[in-house]
């Protein structure tokens, strides 16, 4: 099941950046538009996240959200609309299916980072073919119709479609000091990873090759990093991975080594979603929530201030000591391994 998410979580990020950038780019309302898809996207995972524990049916929600997503695209004369139609339809796939993988990855963190990553994918490939609008909008929606059937099959063939396996809504533990640092520490780097990603403005990034390059260097940092951190240990390629990080931005003017900085840089992603889960095992779609609603603030700078976009490059290694500390306070606060 996790290659069938992981291929429903390119096609829905896919859809949402296509939908919004084929239609809406050129409105008066594209503003809001963003900043309505993104909040209803990244911050209200974390209500409709506990929502999905308690309804403990979460490849349902994963595939009402491809089809909801799916659907956005008949509003396209009201523009806002749409927009929160397809993120609120983002969130219930990402809530659904990554539940369902933190269910069945223990305290490991390899398949989180396969579900996680080919969203990069989705949304640049989307952005890109949106922005010149060459797809018919039915390929999208019958391609979103289609995973979700599948999705809906397979929990039926494995029964599982009325009742996944979340346990008993329980929010037993939040109150104890350690756990609400470490929670705190968790997102605080989740923040700064969703700043410095929406911030960087290197001079060879809108080159071509270099942009897809960029990109497979988001992707594959956070599929590596989960399998990395069960090899060696959480804090340990923690540390190992984004202070070489926080050297090689420092030289982010050269291509290979920004690329490389980048990658070393996302590779704590399933690290902080898989010790948050681990923190409050009876809402993982609430911990799920919390940390895209860390991505939702660590864009809103920009959103806010678009010309802190293009930082010096010290700032970022900065970003990437202060997130290889903060981690490491977390794990000992957390009392996780």
């Amino acid at each position: 099941m996790l290659w069938i998410y992981s291929l429903a979580h390119f096609c829905v990020d896919f859809g949402c950046a296509y939908f919004i950038y084929s239609r809406f780019l050129n409105s008066m309302q594209w503003m809001l538009c963003l900043v309505l898809y993104n909040f209803c996207a990244f911050a209200m995972q974390a209500p409709l996240g506990l929502l999905c524990d308690k309804i403990n049916k979460n490849a349902v929600m994963a595939a009402a959200g491809c089809v909801i997503v799916a659907l956005s695209a008949f509003f396209s004369n009201y523009a806002v609309l749409a927009c929160i139609i397809a993120g609120i339809g983002n969130a219930f796939f990402h809530l659904g299916g990554g539940i369902d993988t933190l269910n069945n990855c223990g305290e490991r963190c390899g398949k989180l980072g396969v579900f996680v990553s080919p969203g990069a994918f989705g949304i640049f490939l989307g952005t890109k073919l949106g922005r010149s609008n060459t797809i018919p909008f039915y390929w999208v929606t019958s391609v979103l119709i289609f995973i979700a059937a599948v999705i809906m099959i397979w929990a039926y063939r494995k029964r599982v479609l009325t009742h996944s396996q979340n346990v008993p809504v329980s929010f037993a533990g939040i109150n104890s000091p350690g756990v609400i640092s470490a929670g705190i520490c968790f997102f605080l780097v989740v923040c700064l990873r969703s700043f410095a990603g929406s911030s960087m403005m290197f001079p060879w990034k809108s080159t071509g090759q270099w942009a897809i390059i960029l990109t497979c260097a988001i992707v594959f940092g956070k599929t590596t990093g989960g399998f990395l951190a069960d090899q060696f240990g959480a804090v340990r390629s923690s540390w190992i991975t984004l202070g070489l990080s926080a050297i090689l931005f420092l030289f982010a003017d050269l291509p290979f080594m920004g690329v490389l900085a980048v990658f070393l840089f996302n590779m704590t992603m399933p690290v902080t979603l898989g010790a948050l889960a681990r923190l409050l095992p009876g809402v993982k779609g609430f911990a799920f929530g919390t940390l895209t609603l860390a991505l939702f603030l660590g864009l809103v700078p920009i959103i806010i201030k678009p010309d802190l976009a293009g930082l010096p490059y010290w700032c970022y290694s900065m970003m990437a000591m202060l997130s290889a500390i903060f981690l490491h306070i977390g794990f000992r606060k957390g009392n996780i391994q």
